[in-house]
């Protein structure tokens, strides 16, 4: 189904259905700067031991908390977005249905329901926990993750194209096919979650069994 855009476009925002990736590209062309949110930072047991800004998290290698929600739809199609070309980190490449840092104070299910509210537009959904795992995502970025899924009923999507550039469906073979033919299109823990999904070797790191 063709995206399709309403008056939310005039203020930054673009409406869409489940569909294909649609031309539409937002006007915005820089790499917007990340606020500098405060992190709980954890030890690799996942346990809290004291509080960091995003810039000193990322700076030293400090372990902090992230979360990722698959969306899949009646046909069992995933809902992938792209990244935005405003982020600083992974431009223009693909990722999970939504993918967020846990802030201080929240709970990981927290942050995956402020996330869809924040990145889709999405509320309301039952988030299923997958797998809490540890990784590395990059350079100094040491995340522990939850994992969920849910069912997503086609609802209308209303995303901030500073986070999302555009999102379409795809069926686990499809991203299996892109992710052999052409890797550098995904995002590094998008592709680490994907070959978990896909029974391949992953980064990923499973730790016990996932807390809501």
């Amino acid at each position: 189904m063709k995206k399709t855009h309403g008056n939310g476009e005039r203020f930054g925002w673009s409406q869409c259905q489940a569909g294909r990736f649609s031309p539409f590209t937002p006007k915005l062309t820089y790499n917007k700067p990340m606020p500098d949110e405060l992190f709980d930072i954890v030890t690799e047991e996942d346990v809290v031991i004291r509080q960091a800004p995003r810039s000193v998290a990322h700076a030293q290698g400090l372990w902090h908390r992230g979360v990722h929600v698959l969306l899949f739809d009646p046909q069992g199609r995933l809902l992938v977005q792209q990244r935005s070309r405003t982020r600083t980190h992974a431009p223009l490449t693909l990722d999970c249905s939504i993918s967020e840092h846990v802030q201080t104070g929240e709970t990981y299910l927290q942050a995956a329901v402020r996330g869809l509210e924040e990145e889709l537009g999405v509320s309301g959904l039952e988030l299923q926990p997958l797998l809490k795992f540890k990784m590395n995502y990059g350079p100094n970025d040491n995340e522990i993750s939850l994992l969920y899924r849910s069912a997503f009923n086609q609802q209308p999507l209303r995303f901030d194209p500073e986070e999302v550039e555009r999102v379409e469906f795809f069926t686990l073979a499809e991203l299996e096919e892109r992710l052999a033919s052409e890797p550098a299109a995904f995002s590094y823990w998008f592709a680490q979650i994907l070959r978990w999904l896909l029974g391949q070797p992953s980064a990923l790191q499973p730790l016990d069994a996932p807390p809501k």
